[in-house]
């Protein structure tokens, strides 16, 4: 007992771990942007209707029909809201 009191007492306590790394998220910062490659127009909107395709056939496996309406709407709301801002990067790329 008493040499475990000494081993307790006397002995360096074991190294403890380092703390994780800090990790901060990129900014989005001119130079960003300009490092990274935009996705094309037809990939992004392939993405999204590859997205609404799943969920659309998600309601009719469930036979919600009243759920494809609305999907439909968001659908074509959404693609006309990547339109506009997908116009827009082009305008600003090609400054």
């Amino acid at each position: 007992m008493l040499g475990a009191a000494k081993k307790f007492l006397l002995d360096s306590p074991p190294p403890r771990p380092a703390p994780p790394a800090r990790f901060d998220p990129p900014r989005l910062t001119p130079q960003l942007l300009e490092k990274t490659m935009s996705r094309s127009r037809s990939a992004i909107l392939d993405n999204l209707e590859e997205m609404y395709r799943e969920a659309f056939d998600r309601a009719k496996t469930a036979g919600d029909e009243s759920q494809l309406p609305s999907l439909d709407f968001a659908y074509r709301r959404e693609q006309l809201y990547f339109e506009i801002l997908l116009d827009i990067r082009d305008s600003q790329e090609r400054r």
